[in-house]
């Protein structure tokens, strides 16, 4: 009776040690399982930190409905101002500037590339100028003007391009009155360069000089710092 109950306990014992050698496997595996799941996660959250940031930055610049709706009314306002001007400026005030000093009609000039800028501003969007200027110029166009229409929107283009560039070096995130005035300063740089190979050849260094003080001076004034203050009038309004 005793061998049996000495059998009887022994086998019972090793039951329990089964046991507990099995629970305690259970645990370990469970353990390694719940380390692995957080693991995993810690690398989802790290992974998404350098994923999401770019998500949203492409996000930002992509178009909306309501870029292409403001981009398209803003064009179809500077077309007419485009049309508009170019009538008056060389009928009526550019024969007036140039009689006070030979290029001094230049100061004007920003009137046609302060759309550039000004899109960028309002829109935010990268090719907002390009779109801008581009559209405007073709319903300059269909109004009608005296120059080839290619030309113009050649030229439309070119300024277009430029206004672009101060804002592309900041990836399209800054927009600001410095960025502004650098957009304009850099388009009127070019506009006057287009100009003097272009239509102002053979007019001499005096003419060029005036003209491109000027030309760069209308950048700064109307193409820098008028398209940000037109930025705060039209933000006031809604």
């Amino acid at each position: 009776q005793r061998k049996v109950e000495g059998a009887f306990m022994t086998h019972t014992f090793n039951n329990e040690t089964s046991n507990s050698n099995i629970t305690n496997d259970e645990n370990k595996l469970r353990k390694d399982v719940s380390k692995s799941t957080v693991d995993a996660s810690k690398s989802m959250d790290n992974a998404n930190k350098f994923e999401l940031p770019s998500m949203i930055k492409v996000n930002k610049l992509r178009w909306r409905v309501a870029d292409i709706a403001l981009a398209s009314a803003l064009a179809a306002v500077f077309g007419v101002v485009y049309w508009g001007f170019t009538m008056l400026f060389f009928s009526q005030i550019s024969p007036i500037l140039r009689s006070i000093v030979p290029g001094f009609a230049s100061i004007l000039h920003g009137v046609w590339y302060m759309s550039g800028p000004l899109a960028l501003i309002l829109i935010r969007k990268p090719g907002a100028a390009i779109y801008v200027n581009v559209i405007g110029t073709m319903f300059e166009n269909i109004l009608g003007q005296q120059y080839s229409s290619f030309i113009v929107l050649l030229s439309a283009a070119l300024q277009a391009i430029f206004s672009e560039i101060p804002f592309l070096l900041t990836k399209y995130r800054k927009y600001n009155i410095t960025l502004s005035i650098s957009s304009g300063v850099l388009t009127s740089i070019e506009y006057g360069i287009y100009l003097i190979f272009v239509f102002y050849q053979g007019r001499g260094s005096n003419y060029y000089t005036v003209h491109m003080i000027c030309e760069i001076i209308s950048g700064f004034v109307i193409a820098g710092v008028l398209p940000w203050v037109l930025y705060f009038v039209i933000r006031k309004t809604g």
